[in-house]
């Protein structure tokens, strides 16, 4: 069977894809600038203090920006302190370690070991690694010192490599820094853009509506929380904002029904009025507000097919109702998008001392890492010591991540490399003072900028292309022209990749196919709670739950495709999981609508079961509970026909993913040990 299109642009790359991953979007190039002023500002500053590893302050840069202002000092605040902490422990171990080279690096495996099971299993999981990092790289300063006052001095340049970014991030992001309510109005916006377009002139594919299913409302939860407690929007717009992401959703999933289900789309006379409504909401969001009592008349429904009637009621309920919820929801100001239940809400993870992947991903990377740090030392090779952080930033928790992630590395290092060394060729010679060297690390960071805010295909290429670019051209507190030094790194930062690659592929690997089980598992809740929801906005939230979800596995299925074949599943078995996920996939749009109309009905129930059930070919409906029966009659009333349409529907797709079924070997067994 071949391969979906979406595996196929994943596996390769090509001159137009790429073009498409490198076009702009709506907050890419303020985020971009951002994120340049921030690495440029942290280089004026290191220049100014001459403090070392400049180039390592500006990368810390990429890791605590967020989308959001308040996200973004948060993180950055936190990590300080927790830097401050450990630089704090650190000075208390430095009279037992820093005479004796067994004892330092005694003292390395430990604190990096410790940081990293903290990393994989708690919510330091976004500054663990950077912070092991710095340790290890404080300690090894120790050693380069004849001891008291200078190793004193050598822990505070280690502080203040992640101080001086941190400081610097703060301050730009409350100048430049998007405020969360911005975020969340402008991502409603591009949405009802998205289904606006879809219903007056289809696109040839469906590509922006599915980005905006499965990506596209998810974050606006967040930030209207950030918004709340930042000050930015008051209780009553955040309520009416959360319920207009809830109408977003059914929205899109209503114009997802019209456009891939046949016999669902709307006619012209009917999907250009709405189109319309929906440009002129998105305008008001635009604008900073959200539009209220909108009143768009609904068309003759005889007119309409009973599929047709399904999406064009459901739009207009969404619309007219966009952002007005109900009073229990406004007076209570909780967000309406259920998550997924959790019975530990701490510092650690639920399974942080039952799950041994934790602790073998940190024995992993400080292995990785202590034979970098072994090997320069004894080769006695210093300028190669770039391998040594490389193990700590590139780390990464699967097989399948880091074989994806191999190659993002290599093309983001060598084109870092190029660029740099250009640059040192063709452009620091002209330099004559810090203000030119500033110009040159704008210039860098934007590029690399600019690639890391992009979809998750070439992000992390962005972050390596950065690496590679300061490491090269930030030689010191001025311009710098020793092309060996940035040889030396180049070679560093391959080697560490290199470690990186063979240990997590060879020693415990780590395979996705257990990831993407226990996500599966959460979808089917999802759509489950869906299907008995009585509330509407408790229906749209497990929809966007669940279109999340799928997103997120879609993506792991992909990845699953990078593992070696003695350590990942079988092809047939990632086809199978492919073959179920689109079949919910297709089903998604139609489910919903019958959801909305008819709640609780024990027919749309017993279809989803059918569909967890490994694909067993759906039946008939069976006799349900009396209750249950008598619930469904009433809900349906002179809806009948719209009824039966939409579990036509639901079945077509159901028995087009059984007939699939059966041209697909059984799956085989997980190969590696998850």
């Amino acid at each position: 069977m071949a391969r979906p299109a979406a595996d196929k642009l994943r596996l390769g790359l090509g001159l137009a894809d790429l073009g498409a991953l490198l076009a702009p979007f709506a907050g890419r190039a303020s985020a971009t600038t951002r994120i340049a002023v921030a690495c440029t500002l942290t280089v004026l500053v290191t220049s100014i203090y001459g403090t070392p590893e400049a180039a390592i302050s500006a990368y810390i840069v990429f890791f605590i920006n967020r989308a959001d202002r308040t996200t973004s000092i948060v993180m950055s605040v936190a990590a300080l302190v927790l830097v401050s902490i450990i630089i704090g422990l650190v000075m208390l171990l430095a009279d037992f370690s820093v005479d004796d080279p067994l004892r330092r690096v005694a003292c390395m495996a430990v604190l990096s070991a410790a940081l990293l099971f903290l990393t994989s299993a708690s919510k330091l999981r976004p500054v663990g690694a950077i912070i092991a990092m710095i340790i290890g790289f404080a300690l090894d300063e120790l050693g380069l010192v004849p001891g008291g006052e200078i190793a004193t001095r050598a822990l505070l340049y280690a502080w203040l490599m992640v101080a001086i970014p941190i400081g610097v991030n703060v301050a730009v992001n409350l100048v430049l820094g998007a405020a969360p309510r911005r975020l969340a109005c402008d991502r409603l916006a591009h949405c009802l853009r998205v289904a606006a377009a879809c219903l007056r002139d289809p696109p040839p594919d469906d590509a922006a509506l599915q980005a905006a299913l499965h990506t596209g409302i998810q974050p606006v939860a967040g930030w209207l929380k950030l918004a709340r407690i930042e000050g930015s929007a008051n209780a009553s717009d955040v309520a009416a904002l959360r319920h207009a992401a809830a109408s977003t959703m059914a929205i899109l999933l209503a114009v997802d029904a019209a456009r891939r289900q046949p016999g669902a789309p709307l006619p012209a006379p009917v999907a250009d009025p709405i189109a319309d409504t929906l440009d002129a909401m998105a305008r008001m969001l635009d604008a900073g507000g959200y539009p209220v009592e909108i009143g768009l008349s609904q068309p003759d429904a005889s007119l309409l097919a009973p599929a047709q009637a399904a999406v064009a009621r459901e739009l207009h309920l969404a619309i007219n109702c966009f952002a007005e919820p109900p009073e229990a929801d406004t007076a209570a100001d909780t967000t309406t998008t259920p998550t997924p239940p959790t019975a530990h809400s701490g510092l650690l993870d639920a399974d942080a001392f039952s799950n041994r992947d934790h602790i073998r991903y940190a024995l992993k990377t400080t292995g990785a890492a202590l034979f970098c740090y072994l090997l320069y030392q004894q080769l006695n090779w210093p300028g190669i010591h770039t391998c040594f952080i490389t193990c700590y930033l590139v780390s990464l928790g699967t097989a399948a991540q880091t074989v994806e992630k191999l190659s993002l590395r290599l093309a983001g290092c060598l084109a870092g490399a190029v660029i740099g060394t250009a640059a040192l060729v063709y452009v620091v010679p002209s330099l004559s003072s810090v203000g030119g060297l500033m110009l040159l690390v704008f210039a860098g960071s934007w590029i690399s900028a600019w690639v890391a805010l992009g979809s998750a295909r070439i992000a992390y290429a962005g972050f390596q292309i950065a690496f590679a670019f300061y490491l090269c051209v930030i030689q010191g507190a001025g311009p710098g022209f020793d092309l060996t030094i940035a040889r030396d790194r180049v070679i560093g930062i391959m080697l560490g990749n290199l470690m990186v690659y063979l240990v997590f592929t060879r020693i415990w690997p780590v395979s996705i196919a257990a990831r993407i089980e226990a996500a599966l598992g959460r979808l089917a809740e999802q759509w489950h709670q869906l299907a008995h929801a009585r509330r509407s906005d408790d229906r749209r939230g497990h929809a966007m739950a669940a279109l999340a979800l799928q997103g997120d596995i879609a993506q792991d299925l992909i990845l699953a495709h990078y593992e070696p074949a003695s350590v990942g599943p079988a092809p047939e078995w990632v086809e199978d999981r492919q073959r179920r996920l689109r079949s919910l996939d297709a089903i998604a749009g139609p489910a919903f609508l019958f959801a909305e109309r008819f709640p609780g009905d024990p027919d749309l129930a017993q279809r989803l079961r059918t569909l967890r059930a490994h694909d067993t070919a759906p039946q008939p409906a069976q006799p349900a509970h009396a209750t249950e029966a008598t619930e469904a009659f009433d809900a349906a009333g002179h809806d009948g026909p719209a009824r039966d349409a939409l579990l036509a529907l639901i079945d077509k797709r159901l028995t087009a993913s059984v007939a699939d079924a059966a041209q697909t070997p059984h799956p085989y067994p997980i190969h590696a040990q998850t």
